[in-house]
């Protein structure tokens, strides 16, 4: 049964429990877009030319977005904040408060799911960075885009490779021959490079993206 989700607005992290409701949220919504991925392909069929896990997984966001209020036409995502820097797998708009992400899924392989799977597991390594979910922008019948939103840090400037070394040694994850990357027990991370990790006038490092899969 689809949960009554109050998705309209991402939850305020201003609290462990206000970051461990935003995660449930997060959670229930991958559980609902595969479980609706699901029905969908029962009814319509599954490798048709139309009717691909891509294009299933899209259609199927853009109508639980529609029905339940976090839809965001693509012409009004400039409402969110003044454009930022734009990367490899974002679109940014910077508020006062924070930076709305409007995901592109090219490092994800065009899966919804897997983004919001992977924002979990930044959610847990890195709860100082944590991602809300705030809806899904699109064009109607066309491409779908998650748009995240991630607090603002104030007076930062990317970190140096050393600092981001020292730090992710402390979370207990060890360095790769791959500068960048590092593994513990139950994660792999990447791309943890100066360009993704900030820090601040007092010394402490915010890692605001990078890239993790569970081992």
């Amino acid at each position: 049964m689809m949960m009554d989700y109050d998705i309209s607005e991402p939850i305020s992290q201003g609290s462990d429990k206000a970051q461990e409701a935003e995660n449930r949220r997060i959670a229930e919504i991958a559980d609902e877009l595969s479980r609706l991925c699901r029905v969908y392909e029962a009814q319509f069929g599954v490798g048709e030319s139309n009717v691909t896990p891509i294009v299933t997984e899209q259609r199927v966001a853009e109508q639980l977005a529609k029905s339940k209020g976090f839809w965001i036409p693509m012409t009004d995502v400039f409402r969110l904040g003044v454009p930022g820097p734009s990367g490899h797998e974002n679109d940014t708009y910077v508020s006062e408060q924070g930076i709305y992400k409007v995901n592109n899924l090219l490092n994800n392989n065009g899966s919804i799911v897997s983004l919001l799977q992977k924002v979990l597991l930044h959610n847990a390594i890195f709860p100082d960075t944590a991602y809300s979910f705030y809806g899904f922008a699109g064009f109607d019948g066309r491409t779908v885009q998650p748009v995240l939103y991630q607090p603002r840090v104030a007076d930062a400037r990317p970190a140096s490779q050393i600092m981001i070394d020292t730090y992710m040694a402390a979370l207990g994850f060890e360095k790769t021959s791959e500068e960048g990357r590092f593994t513990n027990r139950d994660y792999e991370a990447w791309d943890l490079l100066p360009r993704n990790v900030l820090v601040d006038n007092e010394g402490d490092i915010f890692v605001v993206d990078a890239e993790i899969k569970r081992l």
